[in-house]
Order: C-alpha cells, then sequence, then structure tokens
C-alpha cells in the first residue's frame, strides 16, 4: 500500500462523522451500557427465547445480557475464580450463567480470542485507528472496503476516545452486534435474515 493511498484512507476516516447504523439495525440501548473493567465478551443463544445472549466478564463479575432487549438476565458477582477469567480455560471460556448455566462461553477481549468479523449476507465490521490508541469502528456491506463517501456502503459506527476497545464483532448468528470497551457494551440487533 503506497504511502499516499494510507494518507487517503487516514484522511476519510478522520473525516467520517459518527453515523447511526443502516437499517436493518437498531440500537439495542440508545447509549450502549456502562460497565466498569470490562474485560471481555461473548455470545450465547437463550435456549427459551432464542436470542442471542452477551456475555460479559469484568472486574465486578459476570453478567448477562438479552442482546435484542438490552434486559440484564443474569449475574453472578462473585464468580469462581478458578474460572472467573477466561484465560484460566484453554478455549478463552467462562462458565456461563442464568439461562445457559453449565455452558462454557467463549470470550473474547482482554485476554485474546475473537468474534465474528463478517455475517453470512454480506456485513462487515473492522476496527480503525487513524488517530491510534482511539478505535473507530466501521460497519460495511462493501467487503471492508470502505470505498465512495461515508453512509453510502460504509459508516462509522462507534469512536472509542476515552476507554480502550476490548472487543468487537458480530453474534455467529449475524443478528447482533457488539463493541465492547474497558468501560461499557453497546450493541445493533436486527431481525432474523
Amino acid at each position: 500500500m503506497s504511502a499516499e493511498h494510507r494518507r487517503r484512507l487516514r484522511e476519510r476516516y478522520l473525516a467520517a462523522p459518527v453515523t447511526p447504523a443502516p437499517e436493518p439495525w437498531r440500537p439495542v440501548l440508545e447509549h450502549g451500557t456502562p460497565i466498569g473493567g470490562l474485560l471481555g465478551i461473548g455470545f450465547a443463544v437463550d435456549p427459551g427465547t432464542g436470542h442471542d445472549l452477551v456475555m460479559v466478564v469484568s472486574s465486578g463479575g459476570h453478567g448477562l445480557f438479552d442482546a435484542v432487549t438490552g434486559e440484564k438476565t443474569a449475574r453472578d458477582r462473585d464468580p469462581d475464580p478458578k474460572t472467573c477469567t477466561p484465560d484460566a480455560h484453554p478455549d478463552l471460556a467462562c462458565p456461563g450463567l442464568g439461562p445457559v448455566a453449565g455452558t462454557p462461553v467463549r470470550i473474547a477481549g482482554l485476554f485474546g480470542g475473537g468474534l465474528h468479523g463478517t455475517t453470512a449476507d454480506g456485513w462487515t465490521v473492522d476496527v480503525v485507528s487513524p488517530e491510534w490508541p482511539r478505535d473507530r469502528v466501521i460497519l460495511s456491506v462493501d467487503g471492508g472496503a470502505h470505498d465512495g463517501p461515508p453512509g453510502g456502503t460504509w459508516w462509522h459506527l462507534f469512536h472509542s476516545d476515552h476507554a480502550q476497545l476490548r472487543a468487537t464483532g458480530f453474534s455467529p448468528s449475524g443478528r447482533t452486534l457488539a463493541v465492547a470497551t474497558s468501560s461499557g457494551l453497546a450493541l445493533w440487533t436486527r431481525p432474523a435474515v
């Protein structure tokens, strides 16, 4: 990649304002959920509703959120010290809680791991850092090319300027997009595809 191309990309990202996600995406909670000391997140499926669930691992314990409603469905303020962080498990997993109790949930974040970067129907999420360490989350439908002006085929969805980005990605179903920072969780959802 030439220096000129890198300069143009950097300028494009710096000029792009944060915008709402396009249809069919909608924010789950308008301003996200504050979670101090967030270490990582993972996805599971509620066996009763079929909704995506987001498990949050933080310095204050574990929490489970319904990714469609934003409701906190379970909380464990004092998880077992042997399994309270994903680095204790070879698959970077923590024991599930609430409706997914007994099921390990893989966690992406401070200890490694990752979430899906694409969906089966062509959505892509990328993290760019034209002003490192301030990360920007880009949602696109152009395969991650980010061609053209923002708001056409790509959207600057989230700007992490006050907290460290921990994990960004889609649920395995492709119906939930999550952005986790060291201080909070933002979720977007869409109907089943």
